[in-house]
């Protein structure tokens, strides 16, 4: 399993980076099996998100640090230093730039794209 996490450096640039997530085999329900898990990550709330299709926004930073969870469709995110990642459904996105130059995002999909946003404390 992986995600792509968007940063911005010092000097606000934007950049991605793929991270594996680390996952381990303990029990999560008991009685059920043991499972293959990661560790937890502190959250504040969650929401859902959906951006209609042909949505082409202005160039911004995140606001707060939060991963994104694509569940239908398609968009194109373009850091600031040029690359870009296509998001889909499964990808998981961080959202690390909540200063700088920030990121641009289109909705590349003829379809709506329905995502689930978790924000970090």
């Amino acid at each position: 399993m992986k995600f792509y996490r968007l940063f911005s450096d010092s000097d606000g640039e934007s950049h991605w980076e793929d991270i594996g997530v680390s996952l381990e085999v303990r029990e999560f329900a008991p009685p059920a099996q043991k499972i293959e898990i990661s560790d937890a990550e502190p959250t504040t709330q969650m929401m859902f998100l959906r951006l209609r299709s042909g949505w082409d926004e202005p160039i911004h930073p995140t606001p707060i640090p939060q991963k994104l969870i694509c569940l239908v469709g398609q968009v194109r995110v373009t850091a600031s230093d040029g690359t870009s990642r296509d998001i889909g459904p499964g990808d998981v996105w961080h959202m690390e730039d909540t200063h700088g130059k920030g990121h641009h995002t289109v909705v590349t999909s003829k379809e709506d794209f329905e995502s689930v946003i978790v924000q970090h404390a």
